[in-house]
């Protein structure tokens, strides 16, 4: 059984996370070494999604209900960055999630050790967030989670192929996020915990 602990005590709270991405932004800086103005203007953005959706995110009850059973003996170790977008949309709900079932949580830079991300490749890249559980002694469970909603993941290969800009991709990106309300996120995310307990 694979063992990620290391990588759990190199992990921060999500306080510590906001934190440090609201600190580094004062400074004109971004969570990786990728300080440009286009960087730096990504990272502003979604810390006012990230803002947003820790505010207004309502937690749906038929995920709650369905997860209220939930082992809280699991703990979620979150690979993300602050200029990433879809961690913006995705981490705050899901945090809001973790910390209503009572399930401890950690997130860690993707850029600040790859050897991390590289177990948990999404069609060979390194797409962030990325979800994993552990035990308690810090025993990799099950499948990752991320970096997105699958309805959106596909929607997003479609727009690769088609060759669309990175900026309109972006615009696509977040439209689908602000119509979809978290609830994709939510409901996957409680099939995955649920995936997870089931197979333990």
């Amino acid at each position: 059984m694979q063992n990620l602990n290391s990588y759990w005590e190199a992990g921060v709270s999500w306080a510590s996370y906001r934190k440090q991405i609201d600190d580094l932004l004062l400074e004109g800086k971004t969570t990786n070494a990728d300080n440009s103005p286009a960087m730096l203007e990504y990272a502003k953005l979604n810390q006012a999604r990230m803002r947003r959706l820790e505010t207004r995110t309502e937690l749906l009850p038929e995920v709650l209900h369905a997860l209220q059973a939930m082992p809280k003996n699991i703990k979620i170790l979150v690979i993300a960055e602050g200029w990433c977008g879809d961690a913006a949309q995705v981490c705050p709900p899901a945090e809001l999630l973790f910390q209503a079932l009572g399930i401890e949580s950690r997130y860690v830079l993707r850029d600040a050790d790859t050897s991390l991300i590289d177990m948990f490749l999404t069609n060979g890249g390194r797409s962030i967030p990325v979800f994993i559980a552990l035990d308690k002694d810090g025993n990799l469970l099950g499948e990752k989670w991320g970096p997105r909603p699958v309805a959106l993941q596909e929607l997003r290969m479609g727009w690769i192929k088609e060759g669309l800009p990175y900026e309109q991709q972006a615009e696509l990106l977040h439209g689908w996020y602000a119509k979809d309300k978290t609830e994709s996120t939510q409901h996957e995310l409680a099939t995955w915990l649920k995936g997870l307990s089931q197979a333990r």
